[in-house]
């Protein structure tokens, strides 16, 4: 059953990552002949499909987020050929040229379920399309606050790391935190999520400095957060670059040195193995074994490489096939399937969500070394309760 997903990834371990997510695929068994998703709709109603079922993919295809749109694009692109699934029908819509035309359209075609929007502000407008449908979002956002019993948000969600991390921290002795953050909304966040994982741990939050992006205000930031003292770990909330240049000015500051933690948002970054600063540091995400796997056949197709979210295209078709299973053209998306505990696994790894539609992601736990970034504690690779 499997030979066509073998065939494209060649890879080991994927077949394995395609069997746990029970896909059933439809058609020949002999090479894939899926078309790509139109990237627009036709100027009139489309047809039904008598034996396909009709999923919109809503994503900003110009403008300023185009790159991140065609990313996710083509990746489900590619779900749809490696999985051989001539059960699904993907089309296309530019959420860049107004998110509620765009989903009015895809109602107004036929589409039953609606993959996207990316951007959070955007899912009020589609909501308003949908809902009276009743037709679900799975939307990319990373934003928990969208979610709903009709929005199931997909995205990495940067609490989740936060919450693992200091999982992690306290498990290897951490007691009294402090936080560094920038002022935005991402800060805000991240800040909040550290005070109600350390207070539900037993924990103590001792110090908090904000700053605005910037070499000199970080430093200075962290001489402040110094100055407090009182703290054994510091959650630093920012990328690799700003991060490791706080966490220099807290080691040359302070009598002791704190251990530091970070976000999500440095995973992926290169320059993150070799910030001397940030040595012993631990920060926790989704699974990167299979993401390494997905550049390179993504690359090999479209001669340039992904954008990190468009893995959440590539699974959200795998997911849609794990539930098409119980769906019969023509009839509205079984929504009660996206809850089921035992979750979805994808190329990061196993995820489910929860009956208020915020996505449960299982991340691993990393440290950075000497020119290397290594795993202290795995993601697990299934949901036990």
């Amino acid at each position: 059953m499997f030979d066509n997903f073998k065939r494209f990834f060649a890879i080991a371990g994927l077949s394995t990552l395609l069997a746990a997510c029970q896909i059933i695929p439809h058609g020949d068994t002999g090479p894939a002949t899926t078309p790509v998703p139109e990237t627009k709709p036709s100027e009139s109603t489309l047809p039904q499909d008598e034996s396909r079922h009709r999923v919109a993919l809503l994503v900003p295809l110009s403008g300023n987020n185009a790159g991140v749109g065609q990313s996710i694009a083509n990746a489900t692109t590619m779900a749809l050929l490696d999985t051989n699934a001539g059960n699904l029908r993907i089309t296309t819509y530019d959420t860049a040229k107004g998110a509620k035309s765009a989903a009015d359209r895809a109602i107004t075609d036929g589409n039953r379920l609606i993959l996207g929007p990316l951007l959070a502000d955007n899912v009020p407008a589609v909501l308003a399309a949908a809902a009276p449908a009743d037709i679900p979002l799975i939307s990319f956002s990373n934003d928990a606050s969208v979610a709903s019993s009709d929005v199931f948000v997909m995205g990495h969600i940067p609490e989740q790391s936060v919450t693992r991390t200091v999982d992690y921290a306290m498990s290897q002795g951490s007691k009294r935190f402090a936080v560094l953050t920038p002022r935005g909304e991402y800060g805000r966040r991240a800040a909040k999520a550290l005070e109600e994982a350390v207070a539900a741990r037993g924990g103590q939050m001792v110090a908090t400095q904000s700053y605005d992006r910037g070499n000199s205000l970080i430093i200075s930031a962290a001489k402040k957060l110094t100055a407090q003292g009182g703290f054994d770990t510091v959650l630093i909330a920012d990328g690799a670059r700003l991060s490791a240049i706080g966490a220099s000015a807290l080691k040359e500051a302070g009598d002791t040195l704190p251990h530091i933690l970070g976000t999500e948002l440095w995973s992926g970054e290169a320059s993150i193995a070799n910030a001397e600063a940030l040595r012993g540091a631990w920060f926790s995400a989704v699974p990167d074994a299979r993401y390494r796997r997905f550049v390179d056949s993504y690359e090999s197709r479209f001669g340039q490489q992904p954008y990190r979210i468009a893995t959440l295209g590539y699974d959200s078709v795998l997911l849609t096939l794990r539930v098409a299973r119980e769906w019969q053209p023509g009839q509205a998306f079984p929504t009660s399937r996206l809850m089921a505990r035992d979750g979805f696994i994808g190329l990061d790894g196993v995820f489910r969500f929860g009956r208020d539609g915020v996505g449960e992601r299982a991340m691993e736990v990393r440290q950075i070394g000497n020119g290397t970034v290594s795993v202290v504690a795995p993601a697990p690779e299934r949901f036990t309760n």
